[in-house]
């Protein structure tokens, strides 16, 4: 096997790799504890009791796609998610 090939299958290795990651960040998950404003709080739960498709992960979890995306962020994940949330997919 000549260098050239050897350096194509690792970048091709690297890039299954990266698939792969990519994949499985939608079944990622972490734990988060913020403080937030009391007039925030309220209105997330007000939100979440009149909308039976919603909970707090699921709308924490878009709040931050939608804000990386208007942010600039051009990472799959977020605008999949970001996209998703709009449409309600």
């Amino acid at each position: 096997m000549e260098f050239n090939q050897i350096e194509t299958r690792i970048d091709e290795i690297k890039t299954d790799e990266v698939i792969g990651l990519e994949n499985d960040l939608e079944l990622m998950s972490i734990s988060l504890e913020a403080e937030v404003p009391e007039a925030l709080y309220i209105g997330m739960k007000d939100f979440i009791s009149g909308n039976e498709n919603w909970d707090q992960s699921k709308l924490i979890s878009s709040a931050i796609a939608n804000f990386l995306f208007q942010n600039g962020s051009e990472d799959r994940a977020v605008i999949e998610k970001y996209l998703n949330d709009i449409f309600n997919l």
